[in-house]
This record gives C-alpha cells, sequence and structure tokens, in this order.
C-alpha cells in the first residue's frame, strides 16, 4: 500500500481526483477500521478544504465527491439498487418527441407510474388528416411569378425531379404547388408495352409482389395485412363481381371468378419525386368504388415496416371490376400530405372530409340500367392522380402460369411490363 501512495504522490489531474473519489469511497465502506495506524493517504491531504483537521473532507466535500460517480452510475445504469429506473439511450427520440408534443400536459402522470405511449400510438395520434388539408389549401395559393422558379427548383433538387420529361419544362407556368405535382409528361416519355398483359399503372418502387396466401397481403418484407380488411366485405350484389359460394369458403375464394385461377398482387410506392398521376393497368372494367375514409399516416417503405396493417389504417378508394381472367382491382391508398385522391370518372368522390365514422365507407356503383358494363378502360389510359407520393396496390385473378417480371425493391415507371402470361 505505501509503495501504491508513493507511485501516485503525483498523479495527473483527472486520475487525481477519480483515486480520491476510490479512497474515499472505501472508507466510507470501511469506516476507517481498515486503516493502519500511522498510514496516511497523500491524497487526502492537500485537496482538504480549510478548517478540515489532518486533510479529511468535511461534510461539504463528502457531497462533492460522491455525487458525480453516482450520477454517472445512474446514467450508465449500473446502481440496480436504486428506485428510479436508469435511462436507457433508445428511449430519448422517443422522449424528446413526447415533451414537444401536447401530450407533454400528461407528464405529471409519469411521476405516479404511468408508462408513455407506444411509438405507433404516440405517431396514429398525431392529427395527419388536419395536417394534409392544411397542406391541400397551402398547394392551391398562387405563387408570385418572381417566387414560383426558387420554390420549384428547390423542390426538384430535393426529391430529384426530371423535368425533362415534362409537357412543360418551363416553371413559371404552374401557377401553385398543386398544378406543379399534376405535371403532365411528354407522350414518348413513358411508352406503354403492348406485349404484357400487366404493366405498371405509375412510376414508383415495388414494395412487394407475387401471390396471395391465406387471404394476407404482405405490405413488406415480413409484414403483412388482412385482404378483407383491406378490400372490405364482400357483397350480395352484381355490382362487386363477386361469385355466389358458400359461406364456408374464405374471403379469398371468393374473389377467384374462374377455376383454376390464382390471385396476385402487387404493392407500388410513389416517392415525392415521381410521377404522380396513375393509370390502367390493363384492358378491363371498373364496375364498382369503394371509399374508406381513415387516417392518412406516411406509407414510406420505413413506416410501412413498422405499422403493421397500414394500409387498412389509412384512406383508400378501391376500384373494383374484371378483366379477362376474372377479378381485377386497383387501390389508391393516400398518405400525409395526400388527402385528396381524384378519379377522373368519379366526379361525387370525396377524399379527406374533416368527420368520418372510425371503420366505415362508402359504396358506388358504375352500372346501371343505361350501363350494365360499368365503366371500360383501356391499357394505360388515364385513371387518376394524387399529390406528393402514396402508394397502388393491384389485386387481381390470373391463371397459375402468370409471371411477374420484377424484382422487390426495383424502381419502376409507367407503362413498363408487371408481368405477363
Amino acid at each position: 500500500m505505501v509503495r501504491c501512495c508513493k507511485a501516485l504522490s503525483n498523479p495527473p489531474p483527472s486520475c487525481y481526483n477519480l483515486r480520491k473519489v476510490k479512497i474515499h469511497v472505501r472508507r466510507l465502506r470501511s469506516g476507517n477500521s481498515g486503516s493502519c495506524a500511522g498510514e496516511q493517504h497523500p491524497q487526502l491531504d492537500s485537496p482538504g478544504p480549510a478548517g478540515s483537521a489532518g486533510g479529511t473532507p468535511n461534510r461539504r466535500a463528502r457531497f462533492r465527491l460522491q455525487f458525480p460517480q453516482l450520477a454517472l452510475r445512474r446514467r450508465l445504469g449500473q446502481l440496480s439498487c436504486m428506485s428510479r429506473p436508469a435511462l436507457k439511450l433508445r428511449s430519448w427520440p422517443l422522449t424528446i418527441l413526447y415533451y414537444l408534443l401536447p401530450f407533454g400536459a400528461l407528464k405529471p402522470l409519469t411521476r405516479v407510474g404511468w408508462r408513455p405511449m407506444s411509438r405507433v400510438s404516440l405517431y396514429k395520434s398525431v392529427p395527419t388528416r388536419l395536417l394534409s388539408r392544411a397542406w391541400g389549401r397551402l398547394n392551391q395559393v398562387e405563387l408570385p411569378t418572381w417566387l414560383r422558379k426558387p420554390v420549384y427548383s428547390l423542390y426538384i433538387w430535393t426529391f430529384g425531379v426530371n423535368m425533362k420529361e415534362a409537357a412543360v419544362e418551363d416553371l413559371h407556368h404552374y401557377r401553385n404547388l398543386s398544378e406543379f405535382f399534376r405535371r403532365k409528361l411528354k407522350p414518348q416519355s413513358r411508352p406503354v408495352c403492348c406485349y404484357h398483359s400487366v404493366i405498371s399503372p405509375s412510376d414508383g418502387k415495388i414494395l412487394n409482389f407475387g401471390q396471395v396466401k391465406n387471404c394476407e397481403v404482405e405490405q413488406v418484407k415480413g409484414v403483412t395485412y388482412s385482404l378483407e380488411s383491406f378490400l372490405g366485405p364482400c357483397t350480395s350484389t352484381e355490382d362487386m363481381q363477386f361469385s355466389q359460394t358458400s359461406s364456408c369458403n374464405s374471403f379469398q375464394n371468393q374473389l377467384v371468378t374462374k377455376e383454376g385461377n390464382e390471385l396476385y398482387h402487387c404493392v407500388i410506392y410513389l416517392a415525392p419525386g415521381d410521377y404522380h398521376c396513375f393509370h390502367s393497368p390493363t384492358d378491363w372494367r371498373v364496375s364498382h368504388r369503394r371509399h374508406f375514409p381513415g387516417s392518412l399516416m406516411s406509407v414510406n417503405p420505413g413506416v410501412a415496416r413498422w405499422i403493421k396493417e397500414l394500409f387498412c389504417h389509412n384512406e383508400r378508394v378501391v376500384l373494383t371490376g374484371d378483366w379477362k381472367h376474372g377479378f381485377f382491382s386497383l387501390t389508391a391508398v393516400g398518405a400525409t400530405n395526400v388527402g385528396s385522391i381524384r378519379v377522373y370518372f368519379d366526379r361525387d368522390l370525396r377524399t379527406n372530409s374533416p368527420s368520418y365514422s372510425k371503420g366505415s365507407y362508402n359504396d358506388f356503383s358504375f352500372i346501371t340500367n343505361n350501363n350494365k358494363e360499368g365503366i371500360p378502360m383501356r391499357k394505360g389510359e388515364h385513371l387518376g392522380e394524387f399529390n406528393l407520393g402514396s402508394t397502388i396496390v393491384l389485386i387481381f385473378e390470373a391463371p397459375k402460369d402468370f409471371n411477374f417480371h420484377l424484382k422487390p425493391g426495383q424502381k419502376i415507371r409507367f407503362g413498363e411490363a408487371l408481368g405477363s402470361l
């Protein structure tokens, strides 16, 4: 012990303080009983405040020596005997968001053991519909001519928009952000593939595709949602073009109208910089429209991995009908700042209403006494549009030898082939 003290008689300042704390804590635990008579600790002689005998720290010095170590151990979670739980680094983002949002008014409840809501519940509580309506009104504000080019240039640089494909490249032509989002493309920039039965209805990124199994559809790899929750229940009318089978059959079997066929799906995510219109993916007849009011959470792939059944929570417009192989549907899923979904031939459709009933939906049939075939759509024909970015989900019936020509995560443009027989 004497040798150790002599070796540390002149330590560096940082080591000096650390050694001082260790020796003092050892004294407190042993009650000074382990110290030999006449043995001195030179580390404690000089730092003692004025008026302390023999260099022994007074009460104020003890608190000054103990507190840093206790605070450090509390932050690192090294004191298991403490009543308060240790802070964890992974909870800091949630804690910061929790106090920034209005939910910080519930902060006193945490002192009595109330557990904060999960990140998913917290995100669902954000008024995304109100924010989307405010963003929609902002998009309608006409910009001064001198401000249009700087604003649109910033958007082009941020999201990588290719204005060489636009029908009108002059940025001063677009009076507001809404017109810029809904810009048309040059006809030759998106040639429609004529040799494949199903083409991409829009620009975007392939999130998932394949065969529907067990009435479950993958929104991203490993995260699924219920097909019945997404499309809604079948009806007994002829408007939905569903086969009337016994109640013991699953919902998936009710959608398959021809023997030997299977049900397929494809999910396409539209980023903010993509072309915002969507087109008919094949030759088919639209017989029914179902509108689901709902949330407007982000449909970014990162959020889709985070929230299960995200597409079932968000507002969406489901168009159903039939093509040459049976059932066919196209669903436009809304997202944050994408509250306005427009279908060109449906003037009665109103999305992102201020009030709605959770879980409700509105049906509209395009089959009337004067039109018993619905709305005919040709492959590549304009179908609708939305702002910023969203998701298109195709669910259709096809023979078992139908093959997708895709890879997960690949970029695709409107008019390119999705699959063929």
